[in-house]
Parts: C-alpha cells; structure tokens; sequence
C-alpha cells in the first residue's frame, strides 16, 4: 500500500488532472446559465463558499479565485441584469450593516491586527452576502433553488462523511472529509451542528418542492440524507451533534401531529442503535455532564471566564482573536491506575492562547456588549419574525400545509438548533448560517408584499348596554 501512494503522490496523476477538470467545468456551467438567469450566480456562490472545490482540486484549480469569480458575478448579475420589482430591505438586513460597519471598525484597533486582518478578510463577504441575498429572493422558485443548491451543497460534504462513517472511518478528528482542512464546514462540530440544522430545510424540500417534485426517488433521497446528516456527529465524535440532533427532536415534535407516536418511534429508534454505536463515541458523549473531568470541557469555562473579566476593562471588545492574549491556571481530577485500583489526584494545568468554543463569547470578547447585543437582536428577531409567519399561515385556508408556513418552521428549527451549537462552537460569523439568516429576510419580505395578514378581533361600544360584538 506504502509504494503505491507514494507513487501516486510523486506524479500529478491523470486522475487529480480529471477532478480538477470536472470541478472547473461544473463551476463554469453554473456560470454560463447564469447569461440567461443572473440568479444562477447567486446559487454558483453559495455553492463556491460552502463545498470550496478549490480546496478538493490538487492544482489547476487552486488558481482561479473562485470565490471572488461568483461573488462579483452575483452582485454584478443583480446590479445590471436582474429585475429589481419586490425587494425591500428589512430590519434585519439593516442591523446585519450595522454589524458589519462595528466589526470594520473593531478590526483596525484590534489586539492582534495581522490576525484580525486575516479573519475579516472573509467575515466582511459573509456579513455582506447575507445582506444583499434578500433582495434578490423575489418568487417562490427562488426561494427553493436557493435552499436546493444550499442543502446540496452541504450534502456533498455530509454524505462523503456519513458514507465513510457507516464503514466504520469515523473518530474524534479523525474523519476524512473532502479536503484535509480541519476549518469552515470541514470542522467536526461545525459540519454536526450544520448538518443537524439543514435537517428542516430536507424535510421542507421534500414536502414542497418544485424543482423536484416529491415521488418516492425525492423522498428516498431526503431520507438517505437526513441519516446521514444524523451520522456526521457519531463519524465526528461530536458532542455538539449529539445535543443539537435530541434539541432538533422536541422542536419537530412542536410541530407534528402525532406527537405520542413521533416521540415513542424515537425513543425505540435510540434504544436500538445504542448497541451499534462505536465505543469511542458512547465514551466520548458520556463526558458530557462531567465537564469538570474533561480536559476540553473544563478549558472552555475558563476561557468563558476569562472573557467575562476581559470585558470588563475592554467593554467594546478587543476585535478578531483576541482571546490569543488569554492566559489561565486550573485545576481539575487526573485519574491514574487500573481499572477499579483508579486513584484520582488534582493537577494544575496552565493554558494560554485559546478560543472561545462558544458563539456568545466570540462576539462578546471580540465586539464587546454591543456587538453582542446587536447579534443576540440579529437572532432572536429572525425566531419571532418566522413565528408571525407561522402565526399569520396557520389562519389561511391552507394553514400548515402551505409551502410558506413550511419555510418558516424550517427555518425557525434551523435557526434555534444553531443557536443551541453556537453555544459550545465558535460560529458566530459562520457564512453557511448567515445564509439561513438571509433565506430568512428575504421570506420576511416576500410575505409582506404578498399577503395580508389576518385581521385581528377588534371591539367596539355599542350606545345600547348590548354585549360587545367581534368583528374581523
């Protein structure tokens, strides 16, 4: 085995010369429909920024700024060439400019200005794609090719890890995805929590869509994908997975109408793969409420801490990475010996330089209370902007089964199973979320241009002592 991949890696190989050939021309297919449809270009970038092909490509490829081609050719296709008839720029849209203006200006008086340099080189495209998608989601097929492209994008990374992790290829930092780049998408915890989050938007393009119309191949497909999306967090060893996978379970229960019968096939589907679990994860998982013993865990809190004490004399925060200047002493449990002659001895560990493994104290160290503030405004708007909306479809002669009541719980679910990961990853600038974020204004928007929401009860004083009468 030895001499035959180091023959492969001494010569470039006709095969990686034919991967970087066929990832070109899909981009440059995408490109091309795009003369036609300059909304293609939209779909081309998310498809660039999520799976990154010049990542997987060996050489051609790692040439063209394929990032750079479809983010100019989608803002570029909208300026000249697309009709503007229906876009509105929402409040949300407003504060995510806001946000983008505050971390500009928190970069140039960063802690480590190289560093935070090298950071918002691409935190200002994401921040900036999500502000401009809205505008540009006008029709209904819009709104599903854009969640399409998203869900397979991602599939094409979550079905490479959840094949490899059913042949028994998975293991904390140890599964090999698409590209050898523990960063983005390719991150362990933030592929689970990704994946799990995308889980509504199958479900929902399996119900609803268009593009392709949901017969058995469809509804096969969303399945095999909804397995694997829940397999990457065993493949991945992550406990993050793990709970945003049981938090993703009660919130499709919300929803379900037959909640007794969803939850007790659940619980029967657990109980039945508990014994085929890898021991390593089942290990790995059960660290979970002992933090205190977990070297990872029990480093977390005190980065948390520290960032709590930072921020007192830098209110503001201290810009990208600056948790690099933190440094902290702690004790926790070693345990040393045989199996039942265990013997449990305190030691120090002293740590420096590590990152915040939380969202919430990402954006609280590196913008301060009001960047904070204004991201938590960000997110919880979105949640009860999609609950109007489900407020408003329910009362329609369609109710729950309308495709815009659908959207919405989807993206809500999506929305809140990320901010439960967020709590224990550090992805508050994470371009694939913020996208969610932008499917979100832009249903926000449609809605209101296109429909009336239902009037509400209003009463009125009769002159005579007659009960008061409803109307609307």
């Amino acid at each position: 085995m030895a001499p035959l991949v180091a023959r492969a890696a001494g010569r470039p190989g006709r095969a990686r010369l034919m991967l970087d050939l066929a990832l070109l021309a899909f981009v440059a297919m995408f490109l091309a429909l795009g003369v036609k449809r300059p909304f293609i270009w939209v779909l081309a970038y998310i498809y660039v920024d999520a799976v990154a092909p010049q990542k997987i490509g060996w050489s051609l490829i790692h040439v063209l700024p394929l990032s750079l081609i479809t983010f100019v050719a989608a803002f570029g296709g909208w300026i000249f060439l697309d009709p503007k008839r229906g876009g509105r720029f929402t409040l949300r849209q407003a504060l995510i400019g806001v946000l983008l203006i505050y971390c500009a200006v928190s970069t140039t008086m960063a802690d480590f200005p190289v560093e935070a340099a090298a950071k918002w080189d691409w935190v200002w495209k994401a921040l900036l794609f999500a502000m401009f998608m809205p505008l540009t989601l006008r029709t209904r097929l819009r709104f599903e090719a854009t969640a399409l492209i998203m869900v397979l994008a991602l599939g094409t990374i979550v079905i490479n890890g959840g094949i490899k992790t059913a042949l028994g290829g998975g293991g904390y930092g140890t599964l090999a995805l698409l590209v050898r780049e523990n960063a983005g998408l390719y991150e362990g915890s933030i592929l689970s929590t990704a994946a799990i989050s995308t889980i509504p938007l199958v479900l929902w393009l399996a119900r609803h869509g268009t593009i392709f119309k949901p017969d058995w191949r469809v509804k096969t497909f969303a399945a095999a994908l909804v397995f694997a999306s829940l397999l990457i967090p065993i493949g991945e060893a992550a406990r993050t997975g793990l709970m945003c996978a049981a938090f993703l379970a009660l919130l499709m229960l919300r929803s379900a109408k037959r909640r007794l019968l969803y939850a007790s096939l659940g619980a029967l589907a657990l109980v039945l793969a508990v014994p085929f679990l890898p021991q390593s994860f089942l290990a790995r998982m059960g660290t979970i409420t002992e933090h205190s013993e977990d070297e990872s865990a029990s480093t977390r809190v005190a980065v948390w801490m520290w960032t709590l004490d930072y921020v007192k004399d830098h209110p503001f925060g201290g810009g990208f990475d600056a948790y690099r200047s933190n440094s902290f002493t702690y004790r926790m449990p070693k345990v040393t010996g045989t199996p039942g002659n265990e013997q449990v001895t305190m030691a120090t560990v002293t740590d420096k330089a590590r990152a915040y493994h939380s969202s919430y104290f990402e954006m609280l160290g590196e913008q301060g209370w009001p960047g904070l503030i204004l991201w938590l405004w960000l997110q919880l708007l979105g949640v009860w902007q999609m609950e109007r909306i489900r407020w408003r479809f329910k009362r329609t002669a369609e109710g729950t089964g309308s495709w815009q009541w659908g959207l919405a719980t989807a993206l809500q679910q999506a929305q809140l199973t990320y901010l439960l990961g967020a709590a224990f990853v550090g992805i508050a600038y994470q371009p694939y979320i913020f996208m969610l974020i932008g499917l979100q204004c832009g249903l926000w928007s449609y809605v209101k241009r296109t429909t009336r929401e239902p009037p509400r009860a209003r009463f009125t004083r009769p002159e005579s002592g007659a009960p008061l009468p409803a109307q609307g």
